[in-house]
């Protein structure tokens, strides 16, 4: 999709806010991408093969991300893995989202800050 900004792709669905976040740390297949999720989350998100797939499929469509032709050691890997890494347009996109987020994150503290002085609470 040429031409496209981080904007245009915002706000993230979940499930590609956790796989570009996952991709941060480097190029990982299907499996290494559901585990990195359930670490970094601490078990509170765990992706399906589903989920997995069809938000891959969508990112490299959006070009967020890239198939990798870089393999492991022969020795240590499946051939038929596919490997994915993030691309520049997924950092500036996941920079952006992170960004939406904290000002999302400012306006709730915000508005509940009044609206507990409001309640008298």
């Amino acid at each position: 999709m040429p031409d496209q900004t981080p904007t245009d792709l915002l706000p993230l669905p979940v499930s590609q806010m956790h796989i570009l976040l996952a991709l941060t740390t480097g190029d990982k297949h299907g499996y290494a991408i559901m585990k990195e999720i359930e670490t970094f989350t601490d078990g509170a998100v765990t992706m399906g093969p589903g989920t997995l797939y069809g938000a891959v499929k969508q990112m490299l469509k959006t070009a967020l991300i890239e198939e990798s032709s870089e393999r492991p050691d022969p020795d240590l890997d499946d051939e038929r893995r596919r490997y994915y890494r993030l691309t520049d347009l997924g950092l500036r996109t996941l920079d952006a989202e992170v960004a939406r987020i904290e000002q999302l994150a400012r306006t709730a503290r915000s508005r509940r800050t009044n609206a507990i002085t409001r309640l008298g609470a």
